[in-house]
């Protein structure tokens, strides 16, 4: 399954450079691989929204982009580059000065991102005191300028305050000023609207979208809805089973879809004022990274395989 030949962005130079990625899992019955084969590239103050069902490789990638794989898992395969220079072959240690210096990750569970001990304002004055050299007194205003900056009011008072004293949608702006408190290059989101009502979504939508606009912030968006990428993306890579199925501009993937698997997930978004009776379903499950078929993975799935499909 490759995906067509357009998969960098248009003029500038690519801020991050995935290049034939491929993630291998060892055990004992054999080397199970779920990432095969992936390439992509997001360049400055871009969105790129990687899509797909739970299980694709979404949160994996962003993973071993930021150098967060668990064991046993490896990259056996490919590279990654900020910025031209390769980081998957860094020392732990290096690693760890670009993990939340220059590429940030907003993880999917805000309350499980923060540490329900600490306030919130000592949580990102710690983060910006370790990557930033400044003074305890202006690392906290700058915590009060970015909870403010992420609409949280009263943001003086509530920089005291602790985790569970937030509501979710408030929790997930707290953990989005976590991850820009040391002014990233690159911020992984990983499904970060998934546990948010639709007035709040739209809310965090129009945040990161603005954090791009003024601050020229690159964002890889993890997310499972294609109503979300349509909505915040600049461009959408679709990915199946460890592989990348589609990618191109979100209003080229969006209006027409090349892959079938893209169009099923476009068909099972429901469109205000239709006239449709059953939405479209996919049928079938996502295969398991030891049973995943030749050819195209998805071609037990599909109804429109052929011969070639297989092979």
């Amino acid at each position: 399954m490759k995906p067509p030949a357009h998969n960098q962005p248009a003029g500038n130079t690519p801020l991050l450079s995935v290049r034939n990625l491929r993630i291998e899992f060892p055990t004992r019955r054999g080397t199970l691989v779920a990432i095969d084969d992936v390439s992509f590239d997001i360049a400055r103050g871009e969105v790129l929204g990687m899509v797909g069902e739970s299980g694709a490789g979404k949160s994996l990638t962003g993973a071993a982009i930021i150098g967060l794989l668990e064991p046993p898992g490896r990259i056996a395969a490919g590279e990654v580059l900020l910025d031209g220079e390769p980081i998957h072959t860094l020392p732990a240690e290096r690693m760890r000065k670009i993990r939340g210096r220059r590429i940030s990750m907003i993880f999917q569970d805000p309350l499980t991102s923060l540490n329900p001990l600490y306030t919130v304002g000592r949580q990102i004055t710690e983060t910006i005191l370790t990557h930033r050299d400044i003074g305890e007194a202006a690392a906290r205003k700058r915590a009060i300028e970015l909870l403010a900056e992420v609409g949280i009011p009263a943001p003086d008072q509530r920089v005291d305050h602790y985790p569970h004293q937030f509501s979710g949608g408030m929790r997930q702006r707290v953990v989005i000023a976590l991850a820009l408190c040391a002014e990233p290059e690159l911020i992984i989101a990983d499904e970060p609207t998934t546990a948010l009502d639709v007035s709040v979504q739209a809310q965090i939508i129009d945040l990161l979208k603005r954090l791009c606009r003024d601050h020229h912030t690159a964002v890889m968006l993890v997310t499972h809805d294609m109503g979300v990428i349509a909505e915040a993306a600049d461009r959408v890579a679709v990915m199946y089973a460890g592989r990348l199925a589609e990618i191109g501009p979100v209003r080229a993937v969006v209006q027409q879809p090349q892959h079938p698997y893209t169009r099923g997930l476009m068909g099972s978004i429901p469109v205000l004022g239709a006239d449709v009776h059953r939405l479209v379903q996919i049928d079938g499950a996502m295969p398991r990274l030891n049973a995943i078929p030749p050819g195209c993975a998805f071609n037990p799935r599909c109804t429109e395989a052929f011969a070639r499909c297989r092979s």
